[in-house]
């Protein structure tokens, strides 16, 4: 930080400029960020939280800072807000950061950024919020002796004593609020939130891999079943809900990891353009309405529903990070779909669909985890972030990948020559079609990713692609032939 004497030396003292950190200078709170990078680095400290807690706000963030470490380079930051007080210290201005968030963060945050001549910050005893904040800066400074740079309605108590606000906040009741207490001087609205941001959230795209939820019961050519396609419905949206859930609270947790990501910082907590304490409320209603339809199938897709939800939390806390585990379980994710719509719709899947399944899914999982490496090579990293791989394993995942692919084709190719299709399909000579097909698509995808020209989500590339939409057109006419 800046020496305040030799900052201001021969030059006239001016009302300092007090500077609020959570909302305000960050788009982010720290709060948020230091609880989920706890939870992901010790689940089991969410036992701990409400003891924590009991002791007092103060003790509780005292608690977290001294077991989390934040990455104060990847913090989102109000841009606004770094013009307003660059343009406060080229007039000379006294520049203070004053927070209700422990020392230790808002020292890091003032050391990084280097704008601040004083940092005033929360204790172990007190939490420097609304009224104490207030307190704290007129000791300081004196009644009406400070301007002072806030975005919520505990920062009133400090504008009712400040000589000037600058309101961060699109919240027009918010700043007729403290006009009536202080000088208005300036009004920073940060972009507004729309719908769109928060359907991102879900990622609605990734909706499409439920889909498989129909594969048993077209497989066992029952789509004509109205039951069948009623609890398909009933099921798909469900895992839908159930997924979304899972992204978020995935999002959460990789806040730091998706920021140092050339793609992901645009994710909608990364980026922050969505608070993390409303992604911290979606997830549970995702879940209650997920449940609620899950309620209305049988009980083993309730079953199969709260496995893969389970999977999936372990995957995000934990299992993202083992190498080559990580994408054995991504494949089963998938696979797990095929099982819940199975349950769902009271068909029974065959051998030859879940081993088709497992070995395709393994070969997109290595797509992504390849894809990805790409990327990390592009930016001269050594290994990406949150992950196990490095650079060196690029031709070892090509391999497992291709292999897998081309294991899917070979069950594929078996299984139109096995009894059991004879059984199924009267005109099974279309089908010696697909296993070309699927091994064109298989090798494309890889020539792709290869070439760096596949997103992190090969779902993503397919549906963007045309040759894989013509090619999955042509497998279900190909089906449509053949019964």
């Amino acid at each position: 930080m800046l020496d305040w004497n030799i900052a201001h030396k021969n030059q006239n003292m001016n009302i300092p400029l007090c500077v609020d950190c959570d909302g305000t200078l960050l788009k982010t709170d720290f709060l948020h960020e230091a609880l989920f990078l706890l939870l992901k680095q010790s689940p089991a400290s969410i036992f701990l939280l409400p003891i924590w807690l009991a002791r007092g706000k103060a003790y509780f963030k005292q608690k977290i800072a001294s077991r989390v470490e934040i990455n104060y380079e990847l913090l989102p930051l109000h841009d606004e807000v770094i013009n307003l007080i660059n343009e406060a210290r080229s007039k000379g201005r006294h520049v203070v950061l004053a927070t209700a968030s422990p020392q230790i963060w808002a020292n890091g945050l003032a050391d990084k950024l280097n704008l601040f001549h004083e940092v005033i910050a929360s204790d172990a005893h007190t939490n420097l919020s609304g009224s104490a904040k207030a307190e704290k800066l007129v000791d300081r400074f004196g009644d009406r002796r400070f301007d002072y740079v806030g975005n919520d309605h505990v920062d009133l108590q400090v504008w009712a004593h400040a000589a000037g606000a600058i309101v961060v906040s699109n919240n027009e009741s918010l700043a007729k609020k403290a006009a009536n207490l202080t000088e208005i001087k300036q009004v920073i609205k940060p972009i507004k939130k729309t719908f769109k941001s928060y359907l991102k959230a879900l990622r609605p795209h990734q909706w499409l891999k439920n889909l498989l939820i129909w594969l048993p019961l077209a497989a066992a050519h029952q789509l004509s079943s109205t039951d069948g396609l009623i609890n398909g419905l009933y099921a798909f949206v469900s895992f839908s809900l159930c997924a979304s859930a899972v992204y978020i609270i995935n999002d959460l947790l990789d806040l730091e990891s998706d920021r140092a990501h050339l793609r992901k910082r645009k994710r909608s907590f990364a980026s922050a353009n969505i608070p993390i304490w409303q992604g911290t409320l979606m997830v549970p209603l995702l879940l209650i309405i997920s449940v609620q339809l899950a309620l209305r199938l049988p009980s083993e897709f309730f079953i199969v529903l709260s496995f893969y939800f389970l999977m999936t939390l372990a995957y995000s806390l934990r299992l993202k990070r083992q190498v080559i585990v990580d994408v054995i379980l991504l494949a089963g994710l998938y696979t797990i779909r095929v099982v819940a719509g199975a349950a769902a719709t009271a068909t029974i899947p065959s051998f030859w669909l879940l081993a088709l399944s497992m070995f395709i899914f393994l070969s997109l999982a290595m797509i992504k985890r390849y894809s990805e490496l790409l990327v990390t090579l592009q930016e001269q990293k050594t290994e990406p972030a949150g992950r196990g791989y490095q650079i060196t394993d690029l031709p070892v995942l090509m391999a497992i990948g291709v292999s897998a692919g081309i294991a899917s084709v070979m069950v594929l190719a078996l299984y139109v020559n096995s009894p059991e299709s004879t059984a199924l399909y009267q005109h099974k000579v279309w089908l010696w079609l697909a296993p070309p097909l699927l091994l064109y698509w298989i090798s494309r995808c890889w020539m792709k990713a290869h070439r760096g020209e596949v997103d992190d989500d090969p779902v993503i590339f397919a549906i963007r692609d045309w040759q894989s939409l013509t090619i999955c057109a042509a497998l279900l006419c190909l089906v449509w032939l053949a019964i």
